[in-house]
């Protein structure tokens, strides 16, 4: 068996026995005879921070995360996984009792508390929640979604989703935040948009690299294609000035082939791909 092949089957042979939801993801507490009516998005206010969970460095598994200073600009995409019944009634890194059936979420270096839209990319849904635990402490996840958030969001039977999550904001902009993690600023929460449902022909792409030079951009596509990664190319990026060509690969089907995919780049050297929707 191709070694691709085999990390698909095995990869998916792992999210079956996990019941799809990767570590975490269950369902409603046993004896329960109906779903309750799900409750609706978390209204972000501004909240002092929680004396627990904060840091401002912590570790689990051996691994340090810091905490970041605030929120604001924060934008993130990547697999959201949800949990529930295992851990529901129980304490939240910030000592709040998790209740499976509000819009929560956890995260690993947020501040707690803080109010983030999640969107799937997969299928245009959104929810704002509020982020109250730390987690999910599994490679290539950003968040961890209450059970009623994943329902919402129709991810619950598939257990992960790729998702794109934004801050909602009180606090001023600090350039002393990780790099990595954001993107172009935020709504503040008196401006937050509507969420836009995806286009049903949209596609997800993971994008690789920007060159202003095609002979360093074919040059990306060549260490791609003699690794042995599918579905390269060279996307010209006109609306900027000059041009930049986008290295992408794609389109992505679902979680499973991106999980693949990561752990392929990793092998060769890149490390932060990049989701975009067309």
């Amino acid at each position: 068996m191709p070694a691709r092949l085999f990390w698909m089957a095995a990869v998916a042979l792992l999210v079956t026995a996990c019941g799809g939801g990767g570590i975490r993801g269950d369902g409603p507490p046993p004896g329960s005879a109906r779903v309750p009516d799900l409750p609706g998005d978390a209204v972000p206010r501004r909240e002092p921070r929680s004396k627990y969970g904060n840091g401002p460095v912590y570790e689990v598994f051996g691994k340090r995360y810091t905490v970041m200073p605030t929120s604001s600009g924060y934008q993130e995409r990547g697999v959201a996984s949800w949990y529930g019944k295992k851990f529901h009634g129980n304490l939240t890194s910030n000592r709040e009792t998790y209740d499976m059936y509000q819009m929560t979420a956890a995260h690993k270096s947020l501040p707690l508390p803080s109010y983030v839209r999640v969107r799937n990319l997969q299928n245009g849904r959104s929810v704002v929640v509020r982020v109250n635990d730390r987690g999910p402490f599994v490679h290539n996840r950003i968040i961890d979604l209450s059970y009623s958030a994943a329902l919402k969001l129709d991810m619950v039977k598939n257990g992960t989703s790729l998702v794109e999550v934004t801050a909602i904001s009180f606090d001023a902009p600090s350039g002393d935040r990780p790099t990595r993690e954001i993107r172009p600023p935020a709504p503040t929460a008196k401006s937050v948009p509507a969420p836009t449902p995806a286009a049903s022909a949209s596609q997800i792409f993971v994008q690789v690299g920007a060159f202003g030079d095609r002979a360093n951009a074919e040059r990306r596509l060549g260490i791609l294609a003699s690794s042995g990664i599918d579905d390269v190319f060279i996307h010209e990026d006109r609306s900027s000035d000059p041009a930049l060509l986008r290295v992408r690969i794609g389109p992505v089907a679902d979680v499973i082939q991106y999980d693949i995919l990561v752990e392929e780049l990793e092998n060769i050297g890149i490390m932060d791909p990049y989701l975009v929707v067309e």
